[in-house]
């Protein structure tokens, strides 16, 4: 089982950046398929991006495209999500996630293992 742990959300004004950490433990040689997703007040959990196990496949939310990247350090086991010219609609718990498998999904039951979430808050 893959275990991981988000951190480095926080309160920014529009137009600022963040770059949202997730840790992972528990993985053999080979990465799997990783995601982020994240959830507003009163909305369903919905996806942001999500990673291939050989990292050359990629998928991003249309609202976050151009603005958003991820990219991963295998020697610290550590995926990132940078996140540009934030707004506030992108204020909301954002979630990390792993698949047992290598492909990416797009939706959350596609993903096994979770993270508790880091909050992010976007002021206008």
């Amino acid at each position: 089982q893959v275990h991981v742990d988000e951190s480095g959300g926080g309160s920014v004004q529009a137009g600022s950046s963040l770059r949202l950490s997730c840790a992972v433990s528990g993985r053999t040689r080979s990465w799997p398929a990783m995601g982020w997703f994240r959830q507003a007040l009163g909305k369903e959990r919905e996806f942001v991006a999500a990673i291939s196990g050989s990292g050359l496949g990629e998928e991003y939310a249309d609202d976050v495209k151009g603005r958003f990247t991820m990219s991963r350090d295998d020697t610290t086991n550590t995926l990132f999500l940078q996140m540009n010219s934030l707004n506030p609609a992108d204020t909301a718990v954002y979630y990390c996630a792993a698949r047992r498998g290598f492909v990416t999904g797009t939706v959350p039951s596609a993903y096994d293992d979770w993270g508790q979430g880091t909050q992010v808050t976007v002021s206008s």
